[in-house]
């Protein structure tokens, strides 16, 4: 064996303990090497969106010798009798695209601020895209506090073809995981930028929705021109398994700032005398549905 067998990938699709490996000279399918599953598994040894080396035999299959290290990854824990295991969504996502529309269906933003705070947690990079933008007089009236907190919104809308030019060149060459409620038209977008492709999404995330007697298949979509997209339904599920009630206040930008400027270090910023966040939304300087927002994941409501 020499060296030229071994190459470095990407794993863009992982099904039934194989992996379909992007190497820049083609896909090799491959199998995990004996060695790295040695021991007790406690979540997904490689998952989509790990980059690999991978050993390349005569036949043309591969084995996966090593897994770089993760930057990051969206993992859904999975209670198992032998105990909880990890399940890796999508691992080294450069981008969270929510995907939400302005209206049919309402809003749930409630469920965004989930979202955020979960990307927050694991500092994925977030856009916001407020989709069906034909339907409403105003979409900033319903997404413009998040773009005052710091995050990116984009304005879509695939009747008037809005945003679209802009959503297909800040996808480009980047590995986005992609996310919303149903009916929001995350499948008209993708397939508004690339033909085909919406429809290829849906299919991979119908099959996984479907539960845990369907073969699950994960899989990353290629975008002409560079990058990869995921639909990552999931992140519903994705549980703040390990997070502190106090820890939720680092996930809100608008609150982090001012929690040093609490008189207590350990006001939970609901009733205390000197809260500085009581003080900023009592002047208006926070957002009271954000506010809210912040009240129930840090009850742990779900």
């Amino acid at each position: 064996m020499t060296s030229a067998d071994t190459k470095h990938g990407l794993i863009i699709k992982a099904q039934s303990g194989f992996f379909w490996v992007e190497t820049g000279e083609g896909i090799v399918v491959c199998q995990l090497r004996g060695k790295l599953k040695q021991g007790r598994a406690t979540g997904d040894i490689a998952a989509i969106g790990d980059r690999v080396q991978v050993t390349v035999l005569e036949d043309g299959s591969g084995v996966v010798e090593n897994v770089e290290e993760r930057k990051q990854a969206l993992v859904r824990l999975d209670p198992r009798p032998q105990g909880v295991y990890q399940q890796v969504l999508l691992a080294n996502a450069d981008q969270a695209v929510f995907v939400f529309a302005c209206a049919h269906p309402d809003p749930k933003l409630k469920m965004l601020d989930r979202f955020l705070v979960i990307a927050e947690k694991q500092k994925i990079p977030v856009l916001i895209v407020a989709n069906k933008i034909d339907l409403v007089d105003d979409p900033k009236k319903i997404f413009g506090m998040y773009e005052t907190i710091g995050y990116r919104a984009l304005y879509t809308s695939t009747k008037t073809g809005a945003g679209l030019d802009e959503l297909k060149a800040l996808l480009q060459n980047k590995i986005s995981a992609f996310a919303g409620p149903s009916g929001v038209g995350k499948s008209s977008l993708l397939n508004a930028i690339q033909p085909g492709l919406g429809l290829a999404v849906n299919e991979i995330s119908t099959a996984m929705n479907k539960g845990r007697h369907t073969t699950v298949t994960r899989q990353m979509f290629a975008l002409d021109g560079g990058g990869y997209v995921a639909d990552t339904p999931g992140w519903k599920s994705l549980a703040l398994w390990d997070t502190e009630p106090e820890e939720v206040d680092a996930y809100f930008p608008e609150l982090r700032e001012l929690v040093p400027h609490c008189q207590f270090s350990d006001c939970t910023h609901q009733h205390e005398p000197g809260c500085a966040v009581l003080a900023a939304l009592k002047e208006g300087k926070i957002h009271p549905e954000r506010y809210e927002s912040y009240l129930r994941l840090r009850s742990g409501k779900e």
